[in-house]
């Protein structure tokens, strides 16, 4: 039986990139999920009030740009999104790339077979930007949403990190295995509000 859900995506945070590997892993691996890539702006979640929102200022933020891109691309080129999406997230964590550099964007695009002109036909005429925010202020309104990831099944909600990576040919047994957790935890027991490690062995 196929599961639904959504997962909330900011391309800096480090646990949105952990737990979209293990999305994307556990999806190419044949796993049963419709997943829903829903895009959160961090830098809108951040803005002190009485300050100019990013939709008004996109350019004080730093990840809007790839998250259009993200969008963009997950809406008019499907098919290549799972490679792009991974890839924004290395070219941020991994490379150390800055992705409010828009050339660093359409290097990105362009590696992994997405027409770059095309996304930023669609982010320069603001079409992407008022996605980004239609979706990004639904779910702030709907479930309360906070922060990335977030996983959204639906009434409820919970912001997760996970700890571990599933970067290409990781096992995708364990991808599957640490999503289908957290979806246990988020629709089976609701009773559950907070469990934390006071400390991480590492």
């Amino acid at each position: 039986m196929t599961t639904t859900f959504a997962v909330t995506w900011d391309y800096r945070c480090p646990f949105a990139r952990n737990a979209h590997e293990h999305l994307l892993t556990g999806l190419a691996a044949g796993a049963d999920w419709q997943v829903r890539y829903l895009p959160f702006s961090l830098g809108q979640a951040h803005v002190e009030e009485g300050q100019p929102s990013v939709w008004q200022e996109p350019g004080q933020d730093t990840g809007i740009i790839a998250l259009q891109a993200g969008v963009v691309v997950r809406d008019e080129f499907p098919d290549r999104f799972p490679a792009l999406h991974r890839a924004l997230f290395a070219a941020r964590h991994d490379d150390g790339q800055h992705l409010e550099d828009r050339a660093v964007v359409e290097r990105v695009l362009a590696d992994n077979g997405v027409p770059a002109e095309a996304v930023f036909d669609r982010i320069d005429s603001g079409a992407a930007l008022e996605r980004v925010r239609a979706e990004h202020e639904e779910f702030v309104a709907s479930h309360g949403v906070w922060g990335v990831p977030t996983f959204i099944a639906d009434d409820q909600a919970v912001f997760v990190r996970l700890m571990n990576r599933a970067p290409h040919g990781a096992d995708p047994a364990a991808s599957v295995r640490a999503v289908e957790r957290v979806l246990d935890l988020l629709t089976g027991w609701t009773e559950l509000n907070e469990f934390k490690h006071t400390t991480i062995p590492r």
